[in-house]
């Protein structure tokens, strides 16, 4: 959290209200994750006009999820009385995994989807920076073969490209002998 977001959420407590609510938010896809740990949630700001904004990004561009994850934000805003409010999609910068939270990372394995591996952009969050402020510059990804979330066997192969939706690819565990998703770094 940034010094201005965390001084806007100190001055709003409305801010700091939606912050709380739209934590409980689940992505649609993968509900034991919420929008925010994956990185779909940008902000929660005022307007001018005194409306609630919240800023959302997509995972990639023409994912299916977005106006269910709208929707779902709209009535968690609405049942939490936290309105008026509108929703702003935004697609730059572009969503990079780097944007899940480790926790988010650690849900994702325990429901059975091997999480992104490595880093995908310079400058990425650390303990002091928020790599969702800064412009984010791609560098090479040197593929790496997910870990079984089930038996955590690194003897593992890819049987196809795509998965359950795009954002994964579909890998089988030679060991275990089972097959996983895994969320393609990017």
């Amino acid at each position: 959290m940034t010094p201005t977001h965390a001084s806007r959420i100190a001055t709003d407590p409305a801010l700091a209200r939606a912050w709380t609510v739209l934590e409980a938010v689940p992505d649609p896809e993968i509900p034991v994750v919420s929008i925010r740990e994956l990185g779909i949630l940008r902000d929660v700001r005022r307007a001018t006009d005194g409306t609630l904004e919240v800023v959302i990004t997509p995972t990639y561009s023409g994912c299916p999820a977005m106006s269910q994850i709208a929707e779902d934000i709209g009535r968690a805003l609405d049942a939490a009385q936290l309105t008026p409010h509108r929703i702003e999609t935004v697609l730059a910068p572009a969503w990079t995994t780097d944007w899940i939270d480790a926790p988010a990372r650690e849900k994702l394995r325990a429901y059975g989807i091997a999480p992104p591996t490595g880093r995908c952009a310079e400058g990425s969050a650390n303990g002091h920076t928020d790599a969702r402020e800064k412009v984010i510059r791609f560098v090479a990804h040197t593929p790496v073969t997910p870990t079984c979330p089930r038996c955590g066997s690194m003897h593992t192969e890819r049987l196809a490209q795509f998965g359950s939706t795009a954002c994964k690819a579909l890998y089988r565990c030679i060991d275990c002998r089972e097959p996983f998703d895994y969320f393609k770094p990017y």
